[in-house]
């Protein structure tokens, strides 16, 4: 037996459906996610949409629909658009732009079906209606995504993320809703600046990247975790740093025994059955992730098998 996990939905049930679109959010809600996330970016009038990208071109039809608004760099960003203009933009499976194949083939096929993106305002409400309609409560997980970059633009993501999650009703330690973020300067700005009380969850990536070009490595150690619990509730590594993988055999990091001595949950990223370690099955990594490694609960693009492994583990 294990104590109840969270379960959450990678960008919805996005391992079925296009990532972060209403219907992948609903399908996530129907397979009993416990928590399901939202990626927030900011458009060019201010309005939070819900997508894992600061650009467009990976998961919509922008360079069709929009010939020649690409940046110097060839991509498109969210933040050269209104919100008017992206409603225009059909959502696809997640391209590679090198191949402009599908980044996984077995999922929804690409370009097929009518999806668009959907504004935060709008999925809260889904979620919101989904909890009334069916009476089991989902909660939200939403991801301020680049936030010193969309300073750079002139829009403050995560203010703009604390308050419609405050407009919508999520206020407090016990709401059913966390913030996470790799940037670790906002995220603690977030909570002293900003006021927000709800949980907070640092994230965590394998090495340097634009949120944090230093690294995570002191972040990771014990001191490390118990300065960020001064302000944060939780850590949500890469999966790499929870485990290690060999011949088909995990071994534990010392991680997550770290976080726990300093009062920090641990949400790992991400559980996905079509691209699992080699010699390792999906049933395999739960058992490593949620019982070896004892985890909280664990991002996942099949909430449905997530979901039914912790439960047949506690029959």
């Amino acid at each position: 037996m294990v104590e109840h996990k969270l379960v959450i939905a990678h960008r919805g049930a996005s391992g079925y459906l296009p990532e972060h679109t209403a219907e992948a959010k609903a399908l996530a809600h129907a397979m009993g996610a416990d928590y399901i996330e939202q990626d927030v970016v900011i458009t060019r009038d201010g309005v939070p949409v819900v997508l894992h990208d600061v650009t467009l071109d990976t998961v919509t039809d922008v360079a069709k629909v929009f010939p020649g608004r690409s940046r110097d760099d060839g991509r498109y960003y969210v933040i050269d658009f209104t919100l008017e203009e992206i409603e225009r933009l059909k959502v696809t499976e997640r391209i590679n732009l090198k191949t402009g194949k599908a980044v996984f083939p077995s999922r929804f096929p690409a370009w097929s079906g009518d999806f668009r993106i959907a504004t935060l305002a709008d999925e809260l409400a889904l979620i919101e209606g989904l909890n009334h309609s069916t009476g089991r409560t989902a909660g939200v997980y939403a991801e301020v995504k680049r936030p010193a970059w969309h300073r750079q633009q002139g829009r403050d993501c995560s203010k703009i993320v604390v308050e419609a999650l405050a407009k919508a009703g999520y206020r407090g330690l016990d709401a059913a809703a966390f913030i996470q973020c790799f940037d670790v300067k906002e995220l603690r700005r977030m909570r002293d600046e900003l006021g927000c009380d709800l949980p907070l969850v640092q994230l965590i990536g394998d090495g340097p990247s634009g949120d944090a070009p230093e690294g995570y490595d002191e972040l990771c150690s014990a001191a490390g975790l118990q300065t960020l619990a001064r302000f944060a509730q939780g850590i949500g590594p890469s999966m790499s740093r929870v485990l290690h993988f060999d011949g088909g055999k995990s071994t534990v990091a010392e991680l997550t025994r770290l976080a726990h001595d300093a009062g920090l949950v641990v949400h790992p990223y991400t559980l996905r059955k079509d691209s699992l370690p080699k010699d390792v099955s999906a049933d395999a990594l739960c058992e490593a992730l949620f019982v070896d490694a004892n985890v909280d609960g664990a991002f996942t693009d099949f909430p449905d098998h997530t979901g039914q492994w912790l439960r047949a583990r506690n029959r």
